[in-house]
């Protein structure tokens, strides 16, 4: 796994609730989500799909990025969202290998 960090964005389905989180090891991060024990809002919307990961170099250039994405018009994130994964398909598979 490479050092840093990463940001992330949930969804229940296409253009559904979004999450956006932070962690330093994404693969614990999906799996604390996929078992219920990630966030309580991820939980209670059921938030498991993963759309969207951004490697950054270091765990404060990540945290910056979900800051400023949490405050992005809802319409931003899912443009952002489009842009790399257009079919909103779920890249959990992708990191998990």
């Amino acid at each position: 796994m490479e050092r840093g960090g990463y940001t992330y964005v949930l969804t229940n389905k296409p253009r559904g609730v979004l999450y956006i989180g932070v962690t330093a090891d994404i693969d614990a991060r999906m799996i604390q989500h996929r078992v219920g024990r990630g966030s309580a809002f991820a939980r209670r919307y059921g938030l498991k799909l993963l759309v969207l990961v951004e490697h950054h170099d270091t765990i404060e250039d990540a945290i910056a990025r979900e800051k400023a994405m949490k405050a992005w018009k809802r319409d931003w994130k899912i443009e952002l969202i489009e842009k790399s994964n257009p079919d909103w398909r779920d890249l959990f598979e992708d990191i998990n290998r």
